[in-house]
C-alpha cells in the first residue's frame, strides 16, 4: 500500500503542528516517503476568460475536452505522466527535461495542425512552463515544491500563446540543443527569476 497519499501528508503535518520539538524528524520522514526529483510540465490554454464570457462555459469546456484529447497521448508517448487536471491545466512530470520539451513541442505542433481543421471561434492555444527538481508527490494526486511553483507561474502567467518556458534549473538540467533558447528576467509579486524560451521555429 502506498504510503505517499494526502492522508499520511496531512497526519504527519498535524503530528509536526502538535509536536515542535519533533520538527526535524517528523520533517525526515515526510521526505522520505514523498520527496521524489521529476521535470515537470504545467500545461494552460490562453483565453479561458475571454472565451468563456464570449461563447459560454460549455463551449469551453469542450474545448478542454478536445485538448485532452490531444495532448494527453503525446505526454504518454513522450514518458510523461498526467498528476492532475484543474479547469483547462494539465500538469504532468517526465522523467527528464528533454521528454518534456519534446512533449511541449509536439503538443503545440498538433493542436496548431487541429486549428486548421477548426472555425477560429474553436481554435486551441497553449501555454507551457516546465521546471526541474524535488517535490513532494502525493502519488496520482498533486505534488508541491518550488520547482512546480515556478512551473505554474511560467505555464499559467507568464507564457504567451504558443512559448515554451523553462526554469533556470531545467534549462541547465535540458540534453538539448541550448541555442534555441533565450534568457529572459522576470520580476513578478516581489519575486526575480531567470527563465528561458524557446526561440527556434518549431
Amino acid at each position: 500500500m502506498k504510503t505517499n497519499n494526502r492522508t499520511n501528508l496531512e497526519k504527519l503535518l498535524q503530528e509536526r503542528n502538535e509536536n515542535p520539538q519533533r520538527m526535524a524528524e517528523i520533517d525526515a520522514q515526510i521526505n522520505a516517503t514523498f520527496r521524489q526529483e521529476h521535470t515537470i510540465l504545467v500545461m494552460d490554454m490562453s483565453g479561458f476568460s475571454r472565451t468563456t464570457v464570449r461563447y459560454g462555459i460549455i463551449h469551453f469546456l469542450a474545448m478542454i475536452h478536445r485538448m485532452h484529447g490531444i495532448v494527453k497521448p503525446i505526454i504518454a508517448e513522450c514518458g510523461g505522466t498526467v498528476v492532475k487536471e484543474e479547469a483547462d491545466n494539465i500538469f504532468a512530470v517526465f522523467p527528464d527535461v528533454k521528454s518534456a520539451v519534446e512533449s511541449a513541442i509536439d503538443s503545440l505542433k498538433q493542436t496548431v495542425a487541429v486549428n486548421t481543421t477548426l472555425p477560429p471561434d474553436m481554435d486551441i492555444y497553449l501555454c507551457i512552463g516546465i521546471g526541474c527538481g524535488d517535490v513532494l508527490m502525493l502519488e496520482g494526486e498533486d505534488m508541491y515544491g518550488s520547482e512546480f511553483n515556478l512551473a505554474a507561474k511560467l505555464g499559467e502567467d507568464l507564457a504567451e500563446r504558443g512559448e515554451i518556458l523553462l526554469t533556470s534549473a531545467a534549462f541547465e538540467k535540458f540534453e538539448g540543443d541550448k541555442q534555441d533558447w533565450e534568457r529572459i528576467d522576470f520580476s513578478i509579486s516581489g519575486l526575480e527569476f531567470v527563465a528561458y524560451k524557446q526561440v527556434s521555429s518549431t
